[in-house]
């Protein structure tokens, strides 16, 4: 029996793109489709397991971010967003809406090939449902991070779902509590890379745990700014199985 070729899911209304990107993901061994739109993105993913979804941005007559932020509601899926809009600030609110990664057009295949694996990588790198999770529950200030189901639980027992880099990261707070983590030391802990020059994705991903967790952005109690060197989950931790 073979192993289940990872499925990787286009949604671009370029069909050269899509064209380019389906051919090369295929040849370095993945199985890939390719929709035009919206449409196309949530009909795919009622029918076919999809491992990472690339997302264009610029899809006409629909908002790429808002259709972003609607995957991540929905599904525990790896997000590559692919778009012409290469600014800082658009790759910044792309991490807002929950994408595991950013690349602009124009962009090298091989750059995105890479990037496609890592993320699949980092997302296998999670702990599982295995035998030896001893630990399944992390507890701090009135909430759980449920580490079976990857859901935030607040104090009035509502879930509250988490992209996988938000998850990554909360995890790696609550397991250095009350130590001040540099934001190389963050990245390299979730995301298993090192930091490019003017690289905020910690800071984005920071940003989206404190209005998870309801924190007041000016005094955050739970994830606290240590001014100049990074930041610190200022509260403690207990572990359930």
């Amino acid at each position: 029996m073979t192993n289940r070729l990872d499925h990787i899911l286009i949604v671009d209304d370029d069909p050269e793109i899509c064209h380019l990107l389906r051919d090369y993901l295929e040849k370095n061994g993945f199985r890939a489709s390719a929709v035009s739109n919206g449409k196309g993105l949530w009909q795919t993913l009622d029918d076919k397991q999809i491992d990472l979804v690339i997302l264009d941005l610029m899809l006409p007559g629909e908002d790429g971010l808002e259709l972003c932020r609607n995957l991540r509601a929905r599904f525990d899926i790896p997000i590559l967003i692919l778009s012409a809009l290469g600014e800082e600030t658009d790759r910044i609110i792309g991490l807002e809406m929950g994408a595991d990664d950013y690349l602009p057009k124009p962009f090298n295949p091989r750059e995105l090939l890479a990037r496609v694996k890592v993320i699949l990588r980092r997302t296998r790198s999670l702990p599982g449902t295995t035998a030896e999770e001893t630990r399944s529950q992390l507890l701090f200030a009135g909430w759980t991070l449920d580490l079976i189901t990857r859901h935030l639980v607040s104090p009035a027992g509502v879930i509250v779902p988490l992209s996988a880099g938000e998850f990554r990261l909360l995890r790696v707070f609550l397991e250095h509590p009350k130590r001040v983590l540099t934001r190389d030391q963050l990245l390299e802990l979730s995301q298993g890379r090192e930091a490019l020059p003017f690289d905020r994705s910690i800071d984005v991903l920071v940003g989206r745990l404190r209005r998870h967790l309801g924190e007041n952005a000016k005094k955050p109690r739970i994830i606290q700014t240590a001014r100049g060197a990074g930041y610190i989950l200022a509260a403690d931790v207990q572990t359930e199985s």
